[in-house]
Formats: structure tokens, sequence, C-alpha cells
């Protein structure tokens, strides 16, 4: 066959030439020789276990036997099933061709094993026959085929998966395997587990056969979350099932329940310790809540509902107090472990309502040192010493809030101000803190000690208490507190503190950045982050942030900082422009007209709108983002190491991507990219009609026209000179707003990068500009038109000259009438000279008749041909006239008409007609 000629030509290709390993070939070719037609049975086996030996020992020997010894043994394993030493060496000589060494020079070599993979398996009777080899009853036969099928399926998992769904009880016999001894009930575990990694319908048929139950039932006698890697297998078995299937989460659901599941959480008497294999073995478990928790596929229309049923029984089922023993309150807990528990519970309350109440009222804690779940949350939060401990925690308050404006409102009302001495108290001092002390404590705190990284927590935690709740942010609003600096008593509203802090950040970012550490760059982000979900939608809160002028200026400064990072430029432009398009303030200097005077003549239009389009190409706000795989799911390969699941932190860093902090990937999440896009649209179109319209109507005013009682007509001339110049400036003013305006908009519709603003340097000269470039849009327009004149004129041409060859065809076909009539006549007169001829033998028929019909059809004839000429004519005559006026337009418009109607008609009917005329002639 050409695939094995191929094989042993590759042989001399991979390890050199021909004679470099014929040694190897001329061997493997002689043992096979031995195998397959050798009387003495003794023989046979030796030369089997010679072989063996020959083919784990060398690659140049695997790539021979790859090429002449599968059909060998094949054989032996079809025709010798009763010769148990036989089939076992033939299935461990197998084994050892489809074993990689580790010989490997390149990484373009051939491997052998791959190769002897692919020969394998490309024939479906191969695995029919391995998976008949399943039901011996000798242990190593059954344990050497597993090992086989692994091989194969390792590395050509396609054609396996196939051939083992055309195999009739293929899967059945694989299942049977689970029963067996420990080993190969481990090896068949392992099997299926690479099998139901992709293969929907494996999937369906494995849990057909009884997965569920076998599944669970080696999990307990393993021991629960305390057994070793075959619990890890058994997980990601179960995993695959349940993975975006939501049929099989249901029969789960229904069937077996969730019981066996939430027991694995149970930590009995090991709360203490956590080995390596415990970790990976409760990672596994809440893999698999997870899932439940996701529902099913996106494409799958039932996916809603099963999510929601399944959080419903988890929380029955006491899941959430599990989850929070895990992540909350067993501190000896892995790093990963809490973090996936918290994560858990984000997903389980998210969107239900009964789980939102049921975490609300959760307390934790023993005797007198209780507190609600909530409360130790916000603990972990802001106070966790891992980045990974703190994003699973404020995923928990985003959910919580998420929808839930009683949550919010709830949250709050425990937001009230308290003395100094109260609110400065240590977060880890009393556990009887309130929600709303323990933020006010964690603001307090970075304003002494300058914390900003526990500011910068309680800020995000803050942003979604007042996300898309109107009460609430006007209620925050009016908080004051106190402060150690300055006067005795002085208190200061909680806005104007965050952007004090979003400030002293930028002081620690310079500082930062000169000893070359970024630890803290995404502390401005967040803050800004809260501000922006502030003041949306919020008209007081803009006129509490304005209340202090520094605060546009220092906004102004951080929008042109280039040393800022491309989330905190953009997020700072975004809260300028919410200034605007939220500013319903008409004091001067606060209103929006003041705001985007401040960004023209600081920042300029151009630059300042560039801000919006480098945010959006940055990687937080890229569809990248959105697309990026989340948590692998934990195989063996996965899980081969500690360091991967203890080291989560090492993860962030290592995924950075630009210069923005890896934590915003987090924190960022699709709900708040969209939300910032949409207000970006909605603060260009508002800049834009703002900046193109006067400040105020210009309106006049009868009483400031008129003379003033007592007033002297010197000062009442005095007094309309000012105000005629105070008009006439607003309206230079706003040409000149126009000019630069359509400057700035021309720079960004050509895709110009400059940050500087390249303006007239007068009004006057803008004004000409403009006026220059209107007249040139005129004309281009006027241009425009003619063109389009032209077009049509060109188009009715071509109609009228279609009309013309229309008319000539229809000359043409009278043309053939009137010869086909004369052709009729000149018949007629030939009857009619019969007729006469025989009349003169028979007198049958009088020449007085004849002439007569002749004479009548004759004039009906022509009084036919003249009626149809007559039509023609008329239709000639108006074709013609308007022809004529079509050739005196396209004359106007310097078109040559002869040129136009040249060749027109000239081979119409002339070759017919001459030959019409012609036979006439002749006749």
């Amino acid at each position: 066959m050409d695939l094995v000629s191929g094989y042993k030509g590759m042989v001399g290709l991979v390890f050199g030439n021909e004679n470099s390993s014929s040694n190897e070939d001329s061997y493997v070719q002689r043992l096979l020789d031995r195998i397959s037609t050798g009387s003495l049975a003794e023989d046979r086996r030796s030369a089997l276990i010679e072989l063996q030996s020959v083919v784990v020992e060398s690659r140049a020997a695997q790539l021979a036997f790859g090429a002449m010894g599968f059909p060998v043994l094949m054989g032996v394993l079809k025709d010798e099933r009763d010769d148990v030493e036989m089939i076992r060496g033939a299935l461990e000589t197998i084994v050892g061709a489809l074993t990689p060494l580790e010989q490997s020079k390149g990484k373009n070599e051939v491997q052998p094993a791959l190769m002897n993979t692919d020969m394998l398996s490309h024939e479906a009777e191969n695995i029919s026959l391995l998976l008949s080899l399943l039901s011996e009853e000798d242990f190593y036969i059954r344990y050497y085929t597993l090992q086989i099928l692994t091989a194969l399926l390792m590395n050509s998992p396609n054609r396996l998966q196939e051939a083992i769904l055309t195999i009739p009880r293929g899967i059945t016999r694989l299942m049977d395997m689970l029963m067996d001894r420990e080993v190969i009930r481990n090896e068949a575990l392992l099997l299926l587990t690479y099998l139901t990694r992709e293969a929907e319908e494996i999937q369906k048929i494995v849990v057909f056969e009884g997965a569920f139950e076998k599944i669970f039932s080696i999990i307990k006698e393993e021991g629960g979350s305390e057994g070793g890697v075959v619990v890890q297998d058994c997980l990601e078995l179960l995993n695959n099932l349940l993975r975006n299937n939501t049929s099989n989460q249901i029969l789960l659901r229904e069937t077996m329940g969730f019981d066996g599941l939430i027991s694995m959480l149970r930590l009995r008497g090991g709360a203490y310790s956590f080995t390596q294999q415990k970790t990976i073995n409760l990672l596994s478990v809440l893999g698999t809540i997870n899932l439940l928790l996701v529902g099913g596929s996106e494409a799958d229309a039932g996916k809603d509902a099963n999510k929601l049923t399944n959080k419903t029984v988890l929380v029955q089922k006491k899941v959430l107090d599990y989850l929070l023993l895990l992540g909350v309150e067993n501190q000896w807990a892995p790093v990963a472990v809490r973090c996936a528990a918290l994560r858990c519970i984000g997903d389980l309350i998210a969107g239900h309502r009964g789980n939102l109440d049921a975490l609300a009222s959760k307390v934790l804690g023993e005797n007198h040192q209780v507190e609600p779940a909530l409360n130790s949350i916000l603990r972990i939060i802001l106070r966790a010493s891992s980045m990974q401990e703190f994003i699973a925690a404020d995923h928990i308050f985003e959910r919580f809030c998420e929808g839930n404006c009683d949550g919010q409102s709830m949250l709050a009302s425990t937001l009230i101000p308290q003395p100094y001495s109260m609110t400065h108290a240590s977060i880890d001092e009393d556990v009887n803190m309130s929600f709303g002390r323990l933020e006010f404590s964690s603001s307090l705190l970075a304003a002494e000690s300058i914390c900003l990284l526990t500011c910068c927590r309680a800020a995000s935690v803050l942003s979604y208490v007042l996300k898309d709740n109107m009460q609430c942010k006007e209620r925050v609003l009016r908080i004051e507190l106190e402060s150690s600096s300055g006067a005795l008593g002085h208190s200061e509203p909680l806005m104007h503190l965050m952007v004090k802090y979003l400030a002293l950040a930028s002081g620690t970012k310079h500082k930062e950045s000169k000893s070359n550490t970024s630890g803290n760059s995404y502390i401005q982000p967040i803050i800004l982050k809260l501000l922006v979900t502030w003041l949306s939608d919020c008209p007081p809160a803009v006129n509490y942030f304005l209340d202090l002028r520094p605060h546009l200026s220092y906004l102004l400064e951080l929008v042109s900082d280039q040393s800022a990072t491309v989330s905190t430029r953009g997020l700072a432009a975004i809260l300028l422009g919410e200034c605007v398009i939220y500013n319903k303030s008409s004091e001067s200097g606060k209103d929006s007209y003041a705001v985007v005077d401040a960004i023209s003549q600081k920042v300029g239009l151009t630059s300042y709108f560039l801000k919006f389009d480098e945010m959006k190409k940055s990687f937080l706000f890229s569809a990248e983002k959105s697309t990026a795989p989340s948590h692998k799911p934990l195989s063996r390969s996965a899980a081969a190491s500690m360091a991967e699941i203890e080291d989560v932190d090492e993860q962030l860093s290592s995924d950075q991507k630009g210069e923005d902090h890896p934590i915003l990937s987090s924190m960022f999440d699709s709900g708040f990219v969209n939300f910032v896009k949409r207000l970006e649209s909605e603060i260009r179109e508002n800049i834009v009609n703002i900046y193109s319209l006067p400040k105020t109507e210009v309106a006049v005013v009868p009483a400031e026209m008129e003379q003033k009682t007592g007033e002297s007509d010197k000062e009442y001339i005095r007094r309309l000179k000012s105000f005629v110049e105070k008009q006439c400036s607003e309206i230079q003013d706003l040409l000149g707003r126009n000019a630069t305006l359509a400057e700035d908009l021309v720079k960004i519709g050509g895709g110009e990068s400059s940050y500087s603003d390249q303006r007239a340097t007068t009004g006057s000269e803008r004004v000409q500009t403009e006026t220059l470039r209107r007249d040139l849009k005129e004309a281009h327009q006027r241009i425009e038109m003619l063109k389009n004149e032209n077009m049509k004129l060109e188009s009715e041409a071509s109609m009228y000259q279609n009309l013309a060859g229309k008319v000539e065809s229809d000359l043409k076909s009278l043309s053939d009438a009137y010869n086909s009539l004369e052709q009729a006549n000149f018949q007629l007169e030939k009857e009619v000279k019969a007729l006469r001829t025989s009349g003169g033998r028979g007198g049958g028929v009088s020449a007085v008749d004849v002439e007569a019909a002749r004479a009548e059809a004759r004039e009906e004839a022509l009084k036919e041909s003249e009626g149809e000429l007559n039509d023609l004519l008329v239709c000639l005559g108006q074709e013609q006239s308007k022809v004529e006026k079509l050739s005196s337009r396209l004359m106007e418009l310097g078109e040559d008409v002869d040129t136009l109607l040249e060749g027109i008609g000239d081979d119409v009917g002339l070759p017919e007609g001459g030959e019409d005329d012609d036979e006439e002639d002749a006749d």
C-alpha cells in the first residue's frame, strides 16, 4: 500500500540514507518474518519479545515497525485469541511503538510514535478489534488495550471518536471498565476524560450509560476531596459532561441531585490542612459548581431557566454556607480556593432575588464575634494582600448591586457620617462596624497615611452602590466627613475627598515612575470610575463637583498629562464630558458653556476628542478583551505544579497588555465599557452643538433700548453704543468659534494625530478662511449638479437612439409585409391567368368576373397599405421633431450630433429590398 511504502522511504529520510538504517530495518523484518511464518510457538514468542525490546529502545526501529509490523501484529490479535502470551506480547509491543522516545534533536524532526499512531488509527477495523479485546478475561490484555486506545486518543482524537461512535457498544465496553479492578478503572477513567472533552454525542451516550452514578461512586470510594488524583479525574470527566450541556445538567439535578457534589465542600477533620491534591480537588468542585451557575451554552434556549433553577436548588442545599466558610471564614484555605469560592458566591446571587436576600441576611462568626456576611466580604476587599482575592470579593458586591435597588438602598442607608474619633478607628479593631463605617474609615485612613490602595478599593464598592440609582447618589452627595487636618470641626464633602485622593494618586504615581514600579497604577482609573458613575445622569452631582474651580483645572491637566495611562486620560475626558451634558447650572463660570470654553482653551477640541479614540483602541476597551478566554478548565496538565495554583497574582502581571494595569481588565467589565462608549458618542455630539452656538440668545429687550428717566442724551447714546459693541463682540466670537470648530472637525476627519491646534491668528482670518471654504464647497456642488444634468441628457439621447432604431425596425417590417403582399398579388395574377385559360377552354368563368375580383382585391390591399403608411409617417414625424429638439440641446452642450448619429440605419433593410426589386424585375 502507498502509506506503507511512504513510511519505508521516510526511514532513510529521517535517519540518513538507507545504509545507515539498514540494520534496524533488516532486524525488524527478520523478527516479523519469524512471528508471521514461524512454525514453533516458542520461537515466535521469543521473536515477539525481541521485537518489543528493540522497538522500546530505538526510534529507527519504531519507524521501521510502523511501516511493516502493524499488519503482522493485528493479524496475531485477530487470529490467535486463544494464545494469551502472544496477545499480551503483541499489545505490549504496540504500546512501545506508540510511546514517544526522549531522543528528539529538533522540533521539525519526524516523530515515529506519532506516525505509528496515525497509521494504526487509519483503519477503523483496528479500533473495532482493540475494543473487542476489552471483553477478554486476562487483566493485562485489558490494561494494554486501554493504554493503546489512550495513546491513539491523545494523538488522533477526532479519528478515534468517529470510529468509536460507529462501533456497536463501543462506549458501553469502555463504561464497563469503570467497574473493573482499580488499575484498569483508572485507565478507563482517563480515557473517557479525554474522549468526552468536545464530543457532544459521546457525552450523551456516556451519561445514558450511567456515568453520574459511577463517577460519584468512585469519588466516595476514594475519600471525596481528601482523595487522590483519581478524584480529580472523576471531577474532570464530570465537568466535561456538564460544560455547556443543559440537558445533562437537568438530568443530574433530577436524578442524582447535587448532594454528592456539595458534600465535597464539607471540610471535616482537615479544615486546617490543605495538601496540593486536596486544593486541586476543591478547585475542581468549585469549577463544577460554576458550570451549573452558567447554565449551558449561549445558543441553548433553556439556558436562563436552567441557570435559575440550579441556583435555587444549590442554595436550598446550603451551598452558600459552605462557600462562605471556604471563601470568607477559613483563613487557612489557599488563596486560589478562597478566590474560586468568592467568585462562585458572586455568580450564585447574580440575577436571583431570593439568593440576594439570603446573602444579605447571612451572619458569620461565633458567640459575640458576629457580623453580617457583606461586612466580612468588605473587610476582605479592604485588607486583602492578594490582588486576585480583592477582585473576587469585589465581584460579589458588583453582582449584589446589579439591578438590586433595594440592596443598594440598604447599603447606602448605613453611610451615616460619624465623629472623627469613631471613623478613624482601624477596620481591624471592631467587628461591630457597619458597612458605612468601614467605608468611611477607609476614606479617612487614606487621608491620614496616604493609604490610597484602601481608598481605591472602597471607591470601587461605592461605585456599585451608586450605579443607576439616583436616590443613592443624592444621599451620598450630602455626606460630609470630619478630617483631622485643618480647623477643629472642619468637614468636607465625600466627593471632594475623592477628587483629592485622585490628585494624591498622581503624585504617588510620579514617585513610582522614578523608582520603576507600577504597583498602584490602577488607583486613578478606579477612582475615576466612581466619579464617572456618580456624575452620570445626576445634575446635582455635577454641580457639587464644579463647586470648587480647582477640580475642573485638575481634570484639564489630567487629560493632557502624557505620563498618565491611556485609560486615565480617557476616563478624565469622559468625566469632563459629563460636566457638559449633565450640567443644568445657569451660574456663570459653572455652566456647560464655561466647561466647553475651558476644554477648547486648555486642551483643544482635536486633542480632547483624540483621547476618546486612544481609549477605544486600548486593550481595556477593545473587542479583543471581550473575546479573551476566561479561566481554563483545571486538568492534570493545568494543575501539574502547585505554583500555578498558589501564585495567582503572577498570571495578572504576565497577561498585562500595554501600560494599563492588568487588574483593570477584571474591574472594567463589559457593562462599564459599553456604558463609557455610549457616553462618548453623546459627549461628542453635545460639545459640538454647544461650541457652535452662542452662549445666550441675542434678544432685544425694549427696556434697554429706551431712554431712561433722567438719563441725558449723551449717556443714552453711550449705553446704546456699548450694547451694540457687546452684540458685535458676541457675533465675532461666534464666527471665530465656527471657524475653529470647522478646522478641528476637518483635522479629526482627516485622521491627523497632532495634539496642537493650528488655528488662524485672528478672527477675521478665520472668517475669510471659512468664506473661501464655503465658496469652494458651493463650486463643487455646482460642478456635481452640471455633471448630473449632463449624465441625464446623455441618458435621454441614448433612449431616443433606441427609439429611432425601433422605428426603423418597424419600417423594415412594414416593407417586408408590402413585399409579401406583392408576392400574393403576383400569385393571384397567376391564378387568374390559369382561370382564363381554363375558362377559354371550358367557358366556366367569364373574363369580366375575374377582372372585377382582381380589381376588388387590389383596392382592398391598397387601402390597407395606405393606412399603415399614414400611421408610419405620423410616427416618423413625431420622432423627427424629438430628434431635432434633442440635437439642438446636444449642440448647446458642445456635443457632435453627427458623430452620435453616424452609422444609424445605414445597413437596415437594404440588401433584402434590393433582392426583392431584382426579383420583381425578373418577373
